[in-house]
């Protein structure tokens, strides 16, 4: 005991590589709780900073890791306190839109956001998974606390409570009603595999020509049929890959080799940088795609708005015109199509 004592305390000897080792799978726990990756990256430094302060104070009736992340999850409880869910536009509650429906954006909501890959560590993909996130955002934050250190970290009942500083019984009662609601809604962890197959690679590189080429026909036929498809800012959200195909063909402001995308990975998902042929003939950030796969077809894409994420997850913030692509013939230079209902509704 007293030897895995002082191996715990040493940890703490080297403040800098403790915060390298853990900095990552807190992030993805910060992450989870917030629904923000920016938000999660302030969280972790803040868990650091009270980590590094208190450190004198550790006793060792933990591990290390455990105790970054009760102090993680205290702070992201305060972080949330009185702050709004942080939705996709499918959790706002209103019926699926039709393709022809007007196009309107709310700025104001605090849209749940796409995380890097690279940015987390986690043992276990299905956790960080877009939709596993988004329903997690419907739970109030302190039951939001209990499934993921319950569910997702394995933590004992009593480890929690000690943690949350409350009862065995209130974190059974409150990890009950979170299982309710994640249920109620439909919303809950999905089986991921760790690789994509070999059927589905082609597929991805087809649904990336289809885009450049701007085939509607081919982007549907990559759909399943009820597929969804939403847009935060935007409120609407479509179903059907008839629908989606309409409002790519009615809405997008990209003509034929107009739209380049890159591959990220984000969710474990995955994900596109999809860039916006310009007037000048070069290509700029328009949004960014996560891509959720059944079999060898598209169920469900969030197509991100935010910009700013495109520095996020790494990826450049301007494409030449003469930028190589992997699909089709390659680029051509060509006026961009100008403004239509999305960029209008934009704002741009």
């Amino acid at each position: 005991m007293v030897t895995d004592q002082r191996t715990q305390t040493s940890e703490l000897d080297d403040f800098d590589a403790l915060a390298q080792r853990y900095s990552r799978e807190l992030h993805a726990h910060c992450y989870r709780m917030s629904g923000s990756t920016h938000e999660a990256e302030d969280l972790v430094q803040e868990t650091l900073m009270r980590a590094w302060k208190s450190q004198a104070t550790f006793g060792g009736r933990s591990s290390v890791r455990t105790w970054l992340y009760r102090i993680a999850t205290n702070v992201c409880l305060t972080n949330l306190e009185g702050r709004p869910k942080r939705p996709l536009p499918t959790g706002l509650g209103t019926a699926d839109s039709m393709a022809s429906d007007e196009l309107v954006a709310d700025e104001e909501v605090p849209w749940l956001q796409p995380v890097p890959d690279a940015a987390v560590v986690v043992t276990e993909r299905d956790s960080i998974r877009l939709a596993f996130v988004a329903a997690l955002q419907h739970l109030p934050a302190r039951q939001r606390a209990v499934l993921i250190l319950r569910d997702v970290l394995r933590w004992s009942a009593a480890e929690v409570a000690d943690a949350l500083e409350t009862t065995v019984a209130a974190v059974n009662s409150a990890l009950q009603r979170a299982h309710a609601q994640m249920k109620e809604r439909a919303l809950t962890e999905d089986s991921v595999t760790s690789e994509l197959t070999a059927a589905q690679e082609r597929m991805l590189e087809a649904y990336v020509e289809a885009f450049w080429k701007k085939d509607v026909d081919a982007i549907v036929g990559l759909l399943k049929a009820d597929a969804v498809w939403e847009m935060p800012p935007f409120t609407g959200w479509y179903r059907g890959a008839e629908n989606i195909g309409e409002l790519i063909a009615t809405a997008c402001p990209g003509g034929v080799h107009d739209m380049v995308m890159l591959p990220v990975s984000a969710n474990g998902q995955p994900a596109f940088g999809l860039y916006m042929r310009t007037p000048d003939g070069d290509f700029a950030p328009f949004h960014l795609q996560v891509l959720d796969l059944d079999g060898d077809r598209v169920r469900h894409v969030g197509a991100f708005f935010e910009t700013e994420l495109f520095a996020t997850f790494g990826l450049p913030a301007r494409l030449p015109a003469d930028v190589r692509t992997d699909v089709g013939d390659g680029p051509v230079v060509r006026p961009g199509q100008g403004a239509d209902r999305i960029a209008a509704a934009h704002g741009s």
